[in-house]
């Protein structure tokens, strides 16, 4: 909590909640509670994140007249138990089309609904696939204080609801409410919008962002509120469920427009909705002044994605326990201290699979990490099980030389372990492959692919190293054993193996993967930019041949801003050159 010291004040709590798709009754509740903890703070008006109500997103569950319908009972059930003060809540409005919405609940009905006009069709969005465009902006008048509100993608644009909402009808306080997914690095790009928009508005600018994850989605909550100076005065929790209450002080907004005549200081003609809700009755202390939370560095931001990520993947699909291949390889390491971290090391088990070509090192390092987490591990050798194989095959191979197929052998093997135990104890399989591997097909379809969840799916394996290192920093111990660290990577599939023999050093294949899946560029410009000819070529022949490996893949954790699958979204069959 936060106050603004000043003279007129509003009272604003944000609520940034973990909601899950689909949940339409416990999400209510949720909601009920945390609008009883803002009532409780006398506050005047609570806000919740872009379709609180349904979760975010819902993607075809639109498609259901009775979710749509259901959605609408769950609201007027809501709304009836809303007293003392005024709520906005996002939701699906499916009275005449289908809208992303914001219901405006007061006094055990609902006063007004907005939709959100701005759709995004990028990315992981596909709004437009299901909602229909807004026409109203809307302004609620809690007692003499304008009030803007808006959805997530409105405030992204300078000219957008937002802009209206402040400079045509007076609005004082732009409230956002949002489902942002978080990607590295996003933060820093929403707050400088959010400072922008707040500065050219002369405008406080209150962004409600959602946090928990969604499949391959993790939202970071980070409320923020800036004042018409663009100075951060809130901040909310990131990946974590907070209520965020602050009061806003609006004289420094009316002193500084009174000097700019491109506010209207009354409603303007232009489409407008106004909705009027009253002001917090009676006196009330002001909050204590805190200081707004620092953030995160990217490390911290980027493992607890991954740690959230896990976790509501996990117990959302109501799974209690998760079984991940310990190979004594840094991939698999922070996949386990990841889970650990996630769901407790009770409900963590770890499966040493060792072959003739694992070596002793790597035997002792899995033993090491389990010890250190304080899972559970199981040791089963697959020497026996993949001589048996090649008996089997021997008679078809005789013609032929060893290559990568007795190798993939040795991982499917594994992987048909790891599902047998999967299956007999309900365990969910966590795959272990960096996005490194997975971007140039370094990996083996129903074999160390094989899981229900990818972890790691799209970090990098330079990125990887970064958060094994920054988990031992951070616990100040060798959470990840040194020498886990520290050894050349290595899939241990044949005598004396490095990822190298096959691979460019991953400080140099990981340029390249970020020049030519993140940032689209073509192998003439990443020549250009001074990457080896050869080395390139080669590296795009090997993520375009891949795509089909990727399409099998178990859902990861979304992490970079151009994730495969949801982002990236590349024909399997295609001859167009590069």
């Amino acid at each position: 909590m936060t106050t603004m010291a000043g003279g007129l004040n509003l009272r604003l709590a944000m609520a940034q909640i973990n909601a899950v798709v689909g949940d339409l009754e416990g999400n209510a509740a949720k909601i009920l509670d945390w609008i009883g903890r803002a009532r409780d703070l006398e506050a005047d008006l609570v806000t919740f994140p872009e379709l609180a109500l349904t979760g975010y997103p819902p993607e075809d569950l639109l498609l259901k007249p009775r979710f749509i319908d259901r959605n609408h009972e769950t609201l007027k059930a809501l709304a009836a138990s809303v007293s003392g003060i005024t709520a906005v809540v996002g939701f699906v409005d499916g009275r005449e089309d289908i809208y992303n919405a914001a219901a405006i609940l007061k006094d055990g009905q609902t006063a007004g609904v907005y939709h959100k006009i701005c759709l995004p069709n990028y990315g992981v969005f596909d709004e437009c696939r299901y909602f229909q465009v807004g026409k109203l902006s809307t302004l609620i008048e809690v007692g003499d204080v304008r009030v803007g509100l808006c959805i997530c993608e409105d405030i992204w644009y300078r000219d957008g609801p937002a802009a209206q909402q402040a400079m045509d009808a007076g609005a004082e306080i732009l409230i956002n409410i949002s489902s942002s997914p978080y990607h590295a690095g996003k933060r820093h790009e929403r707050e400088s919008m959010l400072r922008t928009r707040a500065t050219e508005n002369t405008a406080i600018v209150a962004y409600n962002n959602m946090v928990g994850g969604q499949d391959e989605l993790v939202f970071d909550g980070d409320s923020l509120v800036f004042d018409e100076k663009g100075i951060i005065v809130a901040r909310g929790a990131q990946f974590e469920e907070e209520l965020v209450v602050v009061d806003l002080d609006l004289e420094g907004v009316r002193r500084s427009r009174l000097k700019d005549p491109s506010h209207r200081q009354s409603p303007g003609s232009d489409p407008v909705t106004y909705v009027s809700v009253p002001a917090h009755a009676g006196g009330r202390k002001p909050l204590p002044e805190v200081k707004p939370l620092e953030p995160l560095g990217e490390d911290g931001e980027v493992y607890r994605a991954l740690v959230v990520g896990t976790r509501d993947y996990v117990r959302k699909n109501k799974f209690h326990k998760v079984v991940i291949g310990l190979s004594g390889g840094i991939d698999s390491a922070l996949t386990a201290i990841v889970a650990v971290d996630a769901l407790g090391s009770s409900n963590v088990v770890g499966v040493s699979m060792p072959s003739k070509f694992s070596s002793e090192g790597s035997v002792e390092d899995s033993k090491a990490l389990a010890l250190s987490l304080g899972i559970e591990l199981m040791t089963i050798p697959i020497a026996e099980a993949v001589d048996a194989y090649e008996s089997v095959l021997e008679s078809f191979f005789k013609d032929s030389d060893s290559d990568v197929t007795e190798e993939n052998l040795q991982a499917r093997v594994r992987g048909n372990l790891m599902m047998a135990l999967s299956n007999k104890f309900g365990w969910l399989v966590l795959s272990t492959g960096n996005k490194s591997e997975i971007s140039v097909g370094y990996c083996t379809l129903y074999g160390d692919m094989a899981g229900g969840f990818a972890v790691l799916k799209d970090v990098p394996k330079t990125m990887v190293f970064s958060l094994a290192r920054f988990c031992n920093r951070e616990a100040g111990l060798e959470r990840i054993p040194r020498a886990i660290i520290d050894k050349p990577p290595s899939a241990e599939l044949r005598p004396d193996q490095k990822d190298t023999d096959s691979l460019p050093p991953y400080d140099q294949l990981d340029p390249i993967l970020q020049a030519y899946v993140e940032n689209d560029h073509s192998v003439d410009e990443m020549i250009a930019m001074g990457f080896d000819s050869e080395t390139v070529r080669y590296v795009v022949s090997l993520v375009d041949f891949s795509e089909y490996k990727r399409r099998q893949a178990a859902p990861g954790v979304k992490i970079t801003p151009r994730a495969f699958g949801r982002d990236r979204r590349m024909p399997i069959t295609n001859r167009f050159g590069h």
